[in-house]
């Protein structure tokens, strides 16, 4: 996980695995499809600098790793590097005898894998015997002279068909294959030309007892679909902090950190790491433009607090606050508070000023739903039930936090705004950009005790 994360903060401009040999430092010499007991199902050797047995000895490896607990998907013995993927009762085995970019490797075997899955649906030993000439034919067109090339899987379907289809005849490669642009194929028509952004922000916050913030975080992604046609250039713009930086016009505004940004591969980096303009060719249909993280400044959007009360030895109450603390113009929709009850509770009562409550039994919790919360409001709920018995002051501990599901249109954590969403054609068509704005809750809990 800690490999693949690195490479994916690492290389964000090579989502195709369009590679150069110059750019990355990478030569498979062969790759292995195995199966649970090692035995080789297909074998491709790239640069004839290895053999089947190396197989063997891979195996012998992971034995020995499975004795001792230390399974790794990197192996390293006498200048021959093992690099592989377990799926299913596979194994998918690259070796290398140069010094190779492990995390390449380890990204290019799950687009392989990716591009398999929508070859044969399901991978596994029976599927690769049945399809080993399309499994060859696919091997060639990713991987020349061990150096990755294509693992764009729409794209290889155009011209490497499955069973049902090879009847065709395919004169020429298509034409993303010759083109700079390996996302989007030439001559795409729509009769309505649009373009759909989403701003989405997830906000994932854990708050103490007392109130007090424990962790926070916005993770943001810039959701596109495009629906347009020929091949347009798309420029966008963004208030954000590194925007007002370049241009020296940071003045009075708040700032915005962005964290750990990430950009489709049809984004022209060095076009944004020079004016911070977002200019691509998208591909067509929906995709992830940009992804990023704040973590700075994040305070809670609905605020829940819970009072526990004990009028009684065998009863106790609930009073719970939730308020709003945004502004005003905005409000919160399809809010949910999922407050923790004990297993033991009989006959819970709740009465909410807003909403409505239901006890959920085989979950242990109350659920509290608002339809509509407006920023700056409060609304209260208050729930009685009876215990069998009355667990001590250490008990209150195993009581889960209490979550918060909620959705804010129109709304950002982040202050981002999308400045312009400029579409170019040579033909001069003019396209409808559509923008809208959401923050919705991911892990957001709040500890009672």
């Amino acid at each position: 996980i800690y490999i693949c994360t690195c490479l994916h903060n690492t290389f964000l401009g090579f989502e195709s695995f369009h590679f150069q040999k110059r750019i990355v430092t990478m030569a498979i010499s062969a790759i292995f499809f195995l199966d649970i007991k090692g035995r080789v199902i297909i074998f491709r050797d790239f640069r004839g600098d290895v053999s089947p047995k190396y197989a063997e000895r891979f195996m012998a490896k992971i034995n020995e790793m499975e004795d001792d607990s230390k399974l790794s998907p990197i192996i390293y013995e006498e200048g021959v590097t093992y690099i592989y993927l377990q799926v299913a009762n596979l194994y998918i085995l690259a070796v290398t005898r140069t010094n190779s970019n492990a995390a390449s490797v380890v990204f290019f075997l799950r687009r392989l894998v990716d591009v398999l899955k929508h070859y044969f649906q399901e991978l596994e030993e029976e599927s690769l015997r049945d399809n080993f000439v399309i499994l060859y034919e696919l091997l060639d067109e990713v991987m020349d002279y061990g150096y990755p090339q294509f693992t764009e899987a729409q794209i290889l379907s155009e011209y490497i068909k499955t069973d049902s289809y090879r009847m065709q005849a395919i004169a020429k490669p298509p034409m993303a294959l010759t083109n700079a642009v390996s996302w989007r194929m030439e001559g795409i028509k729509h009769k309505k030309n649009e373009v759909f952004l989403d701003v989405v922000e997830n906000v994932n916050i854990l708050i103490n007892a007392n109130g007090q913030v424990v962790m926070s975080e916005a993770v943001g992604t810039l959701k596109m679909r495009a629906f347009l046609s020929g091949m347009p250039e798309c420029k966008l713009g963004l208030n954000d902090k590194l925007l007002f930086e370049v241009q020296g016009r940071v003045g009075k505004q708040k700032a915005v950190e962005l964290e750990d940004m990430k950009f489709h591969q049809c984004v022209r980096l060095a076009r944004f790491d020079s004016d911070r303009i977002i200019s691509f060719i998208p591909p067509d249909g929906a995709f992830d433009l940009m992804t990023y993280r704040i973590s700075q400044n994040i305070k809670p959007l609905i605020m829940v607090d819970c009072a526990i009360e004990r009028p009684s030895r065998s009863r106790i109450e609930y009073l719970v606050r939730a308020r709003s603390q945004f502004k005003e113009r905005s409000s919160a929709s399809n809010v949910e508070i999922s407050l923790p009850l004990p297993v033991d509770c009989i006959a819970p009562s709740p009465r909410c000023s807003q909403g409505s409550a239901v006890y959920l039994p085989e979950k242990s919790c109350l659920v509290w739903s608002i339809k509509s919360f407006p920023g700056g409001k409060e609304y209260t709920l208050r729930c009685g039930f009876n215990v069998p018995t009355v667990d001590s002051e250490e008990d209150k501990g195993r009581l889960p936090p209490v979550k918060v599901k909620f959705d804010i249109p129109f709304f950002t954590v982040s202050g981002i705004q999308v400045r312009y969403l400029k579409v170019i054609e040579k033909s001069g068509y003019q396209a409808l950009p559509w923008v809208r704005y959401i923050t919705t809750a991911g892990n957001y809990e709040i500890r009672i005790v």
